[in-house]
């Protein structure tokens, strides 16, 4: 599968969880993916839980939903640093009511939830915010992953393979869907 016309957005803010942006990452840039990390302030180094830099590409201040194929939050504790911010937030709002791909793992649909999307959708999450994400209107699932339309989502780090599949299936199919 190729993509090398998607162009992909990927939250970052400090306290990221490693493998929950950098598998994406590569397995979407393996598709000729374009990935841009977008944080509060392009060209600020965020550091993981465990100190692993991301450096964001862009800012979410200045990013545009019609810009990007798809977007995803990943775990770790950023997604509670991500939601405190206007501009993330609709981004994804804006981003789902195209009806492309959002996508978020562990922690991630903490954004889901501030976003607002997850009314009557399935998804599913880390344990430990699945009372938030139900709170938030979602049917929520003890499942590697779960996809309803556009959303994807996942538990854990131990579930990127079946994540990413699933994305990427969600990408591949906006591209046979788009106008020539």
């Amino acid at each position: 599968m190729t993509l090398k016309d998607k162009r992909i957005a990927i939250l970052v803010d400090q306290q990221y969880q490693e493998m929950e942006i950098w598998y994406p990452l590569y397995r979407f840039r393996e598709t000729g993916a374009k990935v841009v990390t977008l944080g509060a302030v392009a060209g600020a180094v965020y550091p993981s839980k465990v100190g692993y830099p991301c450096k964001a590409d862009e800012s979410w201040e200045t990013a545009k939903a019609e810009d990007f194929d798809g977007v995803l939050a990943p775990g770790g504790f950023a997604p509670d640093f991500i939601r405190r911010h206007a501009s993330p937030i609709n981004l994804v709002r804006e981003i789902n009511a195209q009806g492309k791909l959002v996508a978020a793992i562990c922690h991630g649909p903490w954004v889901l939830c501030s976003a607002n999307v997850l009314r009557g959708k399935r998804a599913t999450s880390f344990f430990a915010i699945k009372d938030d994400v139900v709170n938030a209107g979602a049917l929520w699932e003890d499942s590697e992953v779960v996809r309803d339309r556009n959303l994807v989502t996942s538990r854990k780090p131990d579930d990127l393979p079946a994540f990413c599949v699933a994305c990427l299936e969600v990408l591949g199919e906006q591209a046979t869907s788009s106008p020539a």
